[in-house]
């Protein structure tokens, strides 16, 4: 079984950090593919004993400008 969730990754310093926005699950790496590798695996192993509550919602992420 695989799902889809939505994750979102931000230059912390020198670091990348990978958040899952469905579970607050995380993770980081030196470079974007090696943090999304690591919360791949942190995923693999939240999901290790128990099924996701929701399963492929469409999820609609986008960004918005505020004056200030």
């Amino acid at each position: 079984m695989s799902i889809k969730v939505t994750v979102l990754v931000q230059k912390e310093d020198n670091w990348y950090v990978a958040k899952c926005i469905d579970n607050n699950v995380a993770s980081q790496g030196k470079t974007i593919e090696e943090s999304l590798s690591n919360l791949k695996e942190a995923l693999e192993l939240y999901y290790e004993n128990e099924k996701p509550e929701t399963m492929n919602v469409q999820t609609f992420i986008t960004t918005m400008e505020v004056a200030i």
